[in-house]
């Protein structure tokens, strides 16, 4: 079942839902058929089509590991016959699958990944299709720029961090009679630290588990992941004042670092950024 917030877009002055999940964007049939003399019952019209069930099963096949294909095999030998009826609930009980859903509550009905809603568009209409491809790309070109918006943004408050993070380094670990070599191993010591208690391994250990791999695991960090590391490195930079051991510091850090991310992932916000 989806329980995301639905996000909307405008085709030929129809308001159409649509939710965006771990696997993809799923486009309401329900606002689609709307559209259309005969409504929602369109959507199981659609489904008694033998095409519809052919395009059906090559995509469940291709994305779906659980989809039931034996039961498939005789959906799809039934299919077409003057007798066939086929509902949205019996298709996902029967056969597992996944790129129809169905979701009740406000913003409830059904909903289908875009490769398959833009399939049930050309049954509708090929000029609706069109449209709606059209202003889809046209909001997800939106989305993407206010994302390297709030991207950089992130990027440039972890920077900010990092250098008070070093300064308090500098300042209350670095003691004058240090080597430049072992100064420049404490800076390292205590970026490690941080790389251990967000992602449990060293810079290095990413590095060699990522040969063909561009730069360094912060630069594949998620969302999330900055924002703590900014978060650590403030709270780090404040306990180093305190002469608390790293050994202390790093397990304090690492428990922050859960506590914050179970915050983040159950926020409504941080998906905004997404």
């Amino acid at each position: 079942m989806l329980k995301l917030s639905v996000k909307q877009i405008i085709v030929q002055d129809k308001v159409i839902g649509f939710k965006s999940a771990k696997d993809g964007d799923y486009i309401s049939l329900t606002d689609m058929s709307k559209n259309f003399e005969g409504g929602s019952a369109l959507i199981e019209q659609w489904l008694r089509n033998k095409d519809t069930i052919l395009f059906l099963g090559a995509w469940e096949k291709m994305f779906n590991g659980d989809f039931n294909s034996p039961e498939f095999e005789g959906i799809k030998n039934e299919a077409g016959t003057s007798s066939y009826y086929l509902s949205v609930k019996r298709w996902l009980e029967t056969t597992n699958a996944i790129g129809i859903k169905a979701d009740a509550g406000r913003y409830g009905g059904t909903y289908a990944h875009i490769d398959i809603a833009f399939e049930f568009g050309s049954w509708l209409s090929p000029e609706f299709k069109l449209y709606l491809i059209k202003e889809y790309e046209r909001l997800k070109v939106d989305e993407n720029k206010r994302l390297n918006q709030d991207w950089s943004l992130t990027r440039a408050l972890a920077k900010i961090n990092y250098r008070i993070h070093t300064d308090a380094i500098k300042e209350n670990l670095v003691v004058e009679t240090l080597t430049q070599q072992q100064i420049n191993f404490v800076y390292a010591s205590e970026a490690d630290m941080l790389n251990v208690a967000m992602f449990g391994k060293t810079a290095k250990q990413w590095q060699t588990e990522n040969p063909d791999k561009d730069g360094n695991m912060r630069d594949y960090a998620t969302v999330e992941q900055l924002l703590i590391l900014s978060n650590m490195e403030s709270y780090n930079a404040e306990l180093i004042t305190q002469s608390m051991e790293q050994k202390k510091r790093i397990v304090m850090l690492h428990d922050m670092a859960k506590r914050q991310m179970r915050s983040l992932i159950s926020s409504n916000k941080i998906r905004l950024l997404k």
